[in-house]
């Protein structure tokens, strides 16, 4: 039987990082590489298992109860790609055993450090197995601990064939860090009643609300002309763009937010004075707070066009996803069997709202209510990403705490 700690850095070294400006499905052929590695070891341990054209593994593994047991079939799910702000290629991962508190040097990197003084999380990990980035990569933990997790889990109940569950389904997607993991997810052939994804942070954590969220391209069409000639004449765009974002509320940068708090966020901006495209993510909580939003946004162009000519400015908002909480809420069952199940393990549950989004809000929506449960990594997306191995170990616990919890309805 394989360590989940062995499975976890065979999993990071492959490179899966997603494309948000490819428009295949999955947006980058070397997911594959992984989706199919975890297709071939679930048939390898007995579960039949799929990998279809759009990236999706999906695994199933029967009900060993007794005859006439009606249990709800429970599904977990993780994604493989990792986030495209880091690279994810070479990862070189290093392991802390019995970590003491100390500074951890980041030795791909000369001079780079992991600091409690700056990430106290850390000491929430002392005596521990540490395993951390060389600070040239992020390390992947997002969400290859949560594979792992699944896999270790899977592991035990195709050796264990005493533990009694009812159906399990196994979900592996691509791209959910550029938003599209599970836009083609068949949630009918996945045969689950309920799913969890296993794509949180620190240990405890339970997660069934998240932003709604949407995104705004806003294109600027300066007019450039020679500086020395320039007088009533010359329309900078990258102007214009800055006194575009200087009309949105500084308090709700997401550098002044927390809890509930939602936010308008420049992620990105490319220009001239000839043209520039500045790219914002709006989120809330709140539904109405999230429309009032996207409205100001366009309030602003309004304002922009008003001053500097109609067409200045054009802006295009898409909602991206919606709060799961209203799907959930309903079935909220689940959300007891999964504290219950962390109970089991020692663990005490924070449920909290989710700053972010996860395939859970999506899948929610197709059908399929579906909390998120921790999966151990924090400071996901850089080079300060980092994972305890005794997180992994309690997460894979947790999965099963909850298979042996809808056995016993």
């Amino acid at each position: 039987m394989e360590k989940i700690l062995d499975r976890f850095l065979r999993y990071v070294a492959v490179d899966t990082q997603s494309d948000e400006n490819s428009e295949s499905q999955p947006s980058t052929s070397k997911q594959l590489n992984l989706l199919r590695m975890l297709r071939d070891e679930l048939e390898a341990m007995g579960v039949k298992a799929t990998l279809d054209e759009y990236g999706y593994v999906m695994g199933r593994i029967p009900s060993n109860l007794d005859a006439g047991a009606r249990v709800p079939a429970i599904g977990f799910i993780a994604h493989v790609d990792t986030s495209p702000d880091a690279s994810g290629k070479d990862i070189k991962p290093q392991i802390i055993p019995d970590y003491a508190g100390e500074d951890i040097a980041l030795k791909g990197v000369e001079g780079l450090w992991l600091r409690p003084a700056e990430f106290p999380e850390l000491l929430a990990h002392k005596g521990e197995t540490l395993i951390t980035t060389d600070g040239t990569t992020l390390l992947g933990a997002d969400d290859k601990a949560g594979v792992a997790e699944i896999m270790d889990a899977v592991q035990y109940l195709q050796s264990h064939p005493e533990f009694k569950h009812g159906e399990v389904r196994i979900g592996f997607t691509p791209d959910e860090e550029i938003g599209r993991g599970v836009v083609k997810f068949d949630v009918a052939r996945f045969g689950a009643d309920y799913a969890y994804t296993m794509d949180g942070g620190e240990v405890g954590e339970l997660e069934f609300e998240n932003f709604n969220a949407a995104s705004a391209r806003i294109h600027i069409q300066g007019r450039n002309v020679h500086p020395g000639y320039a007088k009533g004449k010359m329309k900078n765009a990258i102007l214009i763009a800055t006194e575009l974002g200087e009309l949105l509320p500084v308090e709700q940068r997401p550098e002044y937010t927390e809890g509930y708090e939602g936010f308008n966020h420049i992620i990105a901006f490319n220009g001239t004075v000839e043209e520039a495209i500045v790219r914002y993510i709006i989120r809330d909580h709140d539904r109405a707070k999230f429309e009032a939003k996207k409205a100001f946004i366009a309030r602003c162009v309004a304002f922009i066009n008003e001053k500097y000519g109609e067409g200045t400015v054009e802006a295009e908002i898409k909602d991206q996803y919606y709060n799961m909480r209203e799907q959930v809420e309903p079935h909220y069952e689940i959300v007891r069997k999964a504290v219950k199940a962390m109970e089991m393990a020692g663990i005490r549950p924070k449920i909290q709202p989710i700053r972010g989004g996860t395939d859970g809000a999506n899948l929610s929506f197709k059908g399929l209510p579906c909390p998120n449960i921790f999966a151990g990594g924090l400071n996901f997306h850089g080079k300060m990403e980092f994972v305890s191995l005794q997180s992994m170990e309690k997460a894979s616990a947790v999965i099963l705490n909850i298979l042996g919890l809808f056995a016993e309805a």
